[in-house]
């Protein structure tokens, strides 16, 4: 009995564990159907919000980007990742790449390098 009790108590913890990691990744204030990016890690400082390309970042967000959303929409043949690049209109490489619903509150190598985005079809 002791050890049905300490199996369900564990089981119990993991699923509070899951939920809390849920509400934590829609806890990011990004709207459905935009790529959000902010100054700094964990979704804080300035943020800007883009639902289409944006080939060349202002400058208060160039070059300054530390934590990345993509609340884009999925459907047969939509474009719903999102591409990073190093530099503007699309140069340098890609620093990054979202899938849809991910979220990212920080990546050293990616860290202060974006300059301009693409939706894109994958990865």
């Amino acid at each position: 009995m002791k050890r049905l009790t300490a199996l369900l108590a564990a089981a119990l913890i993991c699923t509070g564990t899951v939920l809390a990691t849920s509400a934590d990744a829609e806890a990011v204030s990004c709207r459905r159907g935009y790529f959000c990016v902010w100054t700094h890690a964990n979704f804080d400082g300035m943020k800007i919000e883009h639902s289409g390309d944006d080939h060349w970042w202002e400058g208060n967000m160039n070059n300054q980007d530390s934590s990345w959303a993509n609340h884009g929409v999925s459907g047969p043949g939509v474009k719903d990742h999102v591409k990073i690049y190093d530099g503007r209109e699309l140069t340098g490489g890609v620093t990054l790449c979202l899938a849809p619903g991910q979220e990212i509150s920080y990546n050293g190598g990616a860290n202060d390098k974006g300059g301009s985005h693409t939706w894109a079809s994958r990865c």
